[in-house]
């Protein structure tokens, strides 16, 4: 499973390839408003960070003027992947953008009819929210397990990126379902490798070193 990071924060990506285990990024227009740098400019800045796909999404609703949007957001780098609300306007945008080559994300997914329509106008990516459904008691993997089974059913080539993580566990059970990417913020990232019986094993082992060097000074 593909690990990408959930951020526009430039300090939190560098710390995040640093683990070497990254394979891109996902931003929104709330996490690049949250940087106060002009959107372009910093979406730039990511991309010549990352080799891998950087997801950067239209604000537009309509879905010509997605399309033109997306266009120049495609311009700014390589790997610039667009990301798009599943809504039909989406949807048609979707379509369009796939008959250019333009790759696509599809984000705001909520349902396996979203996710199977998307693909089949020819989504590269479609995001669906787990955190979002667990926030209103609902279990947000078990729509991950759904679009995986349909997907599966008719060997469609679009990769799920679960999305909207909020701690470990939905890391791992995305991982278990076979989700092809995970989104994470680096709060979470950073939390992946810890594990109290690490860290106790650890003073352990030095704990007896020390001993033992204590002991042949003696």
């Amino acid at each position: 499973m593909k690990l990408f990071i959930d951020t526009a924060n430039l300090d939190e990506i560098k710390k995040a390839i640093a683990f070497g285990v990254l394979d891109g990024v996902t931003t929104n227009p709330t996490l690049l408003a949250k940087e106060k740098q002009n959107p372009q400019t910093q979406l730039k800045k990511i991309c010549d960070l990352v080799d891998g796909p950087v997801s950067a999404e239209v604000i537009s609703l309509e879905s010509n003027a997605m399309v033109a949007e997306a266009q120049k957001l495609a311009k700014l780098a390589k790997n610039i992947v667009i990301k798009i609300p599943c809504t039909v306007e989406g949807l048609k945008a979707t379509k369009k953008l796939s008959t250019l080559g333009v790759r696509t994300n599809l984000t705001l997914c909520f349902s396996s009819s979203q996710a199977l329509l998307v693909a089949k106008a020819g989504a590269t990516y479609v995001s669906p929210f787990v955190g979002r459904f667990d926030d209103i008691s609902q279990e947000g993997m078990d729509l991950i397990a759904d679009i995986k089974t349909i997907y599966d059913n008719f060997d469609i080539s679009t990769q799920i990126i679960v999305a909207s993580i909020r701690h470990p566990m939905h890391f791992v059970n995305a991982a278990r379902i076979g989700a092809g990417v995970a989104t994470v913020p680096f709060g979470v990232i950073d939390k992946l490798m810890q594990h109290p019986l690490t860290d106790a094993g650890i003073k352990r082992f030095l704990d007896d070193w020390k001993n033992l060097e204590e002991n042949l000074k003696k």
